[in-house]
């Protein structure tokens, strides 16, 4: 099993929602956070007064699918998620040694 965490534009987020969806990925948890990287912020004008914003907000998704699904995850997060500017994310792959589903006590793959 892998964990894919994908750190994305928030307008992005429906359609890499529907793109995981359509090739059978049932779960994800997905989280408001800030951060910066190679834009390093930007800046806004408000009532004429120019701010630096240092953080820029974005979507942060993690999903868990078997070994044999994670290619096709990353390559439909990728195409959902492209809009070819700076700041279209990152995605990062992480190994899962063991999962559980609480309520039916069903382990590994099953308990995706």
């Amino acid at each position: 099993m892998k964990m894919i965490v994908a750190v994305l534009r928030p307008s992005r987020l429906e359609a890499v929602k529907d793109a995981l969806s359509a090739i059978g990925v049932e779960g994800m948890t997905v989280s408001e956070v800030q951060g910066y990287g190679r834009q390093k912020g930007h800046t806004e004008i408000y009532r004429g007064a120019e701010y630096a914003i240092s953080f820029v907000p974005k979507i942060k998704i993690e999903t868990v699918v078997a070994s044999d699904q994670c290619e096709a995850a990353i390559e439909e997060i990728k195409k959902a998620a492209q809009t070819g500017r700076m700041g279209d994310g990152k995605i990062f792959v992480l190994p899962v040694e063991f999962a559980l589903r609480i309520r039916t006590e069903e382990a590994d793959d099953a308990a995706l």
